[in-house]
């Protein structure tokens, strides 16, 4: 299998994912959105040496990852190439800020490490949890709780149409490599004097598709809108759901739990 083949079922496993059905799956779409978004903001918000109050945040992503059936080696995969660049957004710190804070036996870790593993699980965590909203809500129903904050139509039919689109180019690139190599046996990759041609008629023959896509969707009664994908009734449920892990975020947030917990039982 050639690499956009493998890139293109990647990207529709991100679908059948959210098709799954999980307790997780079944919770109204605005209400995973909300949490989600409480969740990110409340992780960026730590300091940048509150590493202890920070690290208690994991366990929302591991009891959804648990609730939902989605295994927490799928999430590393599909993200393998977003993490390493995380990650590296700290890694200057320790050469800036080399001032102690703690020390584990004789050993003194500066105030820069502790930025650096901080800022770090920021990043990590911002994206499980960007990861299990997109593999547990289907993008139409997500549009639709988009469109519920009253974000404007046109941003919302953008995301949507963008999200159809990888799908359609990275198919018109396994056709038109397929072709390419047909003709070109035993050529490893594509020619640099075929680049300029291949890239042409590759936004041209996207944008057709795309353009045919976008007719459809509009002979099917679309308009901005999703009523189609808001079937989902917000319960009680689902509203508690969203009201006890906000109140868990805001705790983990005001007060440094590891350390109360360690100051009870020592």
């Amino acid at each position: 299998m050639s690499k956009v083949s493998a890139a293109g079922v990647e990207f529709r496993e991100m679908d059948e994912l959210a098709a799954q059905e999980s307790a997780i799956h079944a919770l109204h779409p605005l209400i995973k959105l909300l949490v989600t978004l409480a969740y990110i903001i409340v992780v960026v918000s730590f300091p940048k040496y509150a590493l202890s109050g920070l690290s208690v945040m994991v366990l929302y992503p591991i009891l959804i990852f648990q609730a939902s059936g989605i295994p927490v080696r799928t999430c590393f995969h599909k993200l393998r190439v977003v993490m390493p660049l995380v990650c590296a957004v700290g890694l200057l710190n320790p050469f800036f800020d080399r001032v102690p804070l703690l020390y584990l036996g004789n050993l003194a870790v500066s105030g820069g490490v502790i930025s650096m593993i901080t800022l770090m699980l920021k990043g990590i965590f911002s994206l499980m949890a960007s990861f299990l909203l997109v593999a547990t809500t289907k993008m139409d129903a997500l549009c639709a709780a988009l469109r519920k904050l009253h974000i404007p139509s046109i941003l919302v039919t953008l995301l949507l149409l963008t999200y159809r689109y990888i799908a359609v180019m990275i198919e018109e690139i396994s056709i038109m490599t397929d072709a390419y190599h047909l003709r070109a046996p035993g050529q490893k990759g594509i020619h640099i004097s075929a680049w300029g041609s291949f890239l042409g008629q590759l936004l041209l023959r996207s944008m057709d598709r795309a353009d045919e896509l976008y007719q459809s969707m509009q002979l099917r009664g679309f308009c901005g809108n999703f009523y189609y994908a808001d079937s989902t009734p917000c319960t009680l449920g689902a509203a508690m759901y969203g009201v006890l892990w906000v109140g868990a975020f805001l705790l983990a947030r005001c007060f440094d739990l590891p350390l109360l917990l360690g100051n009870l039982f020592l």
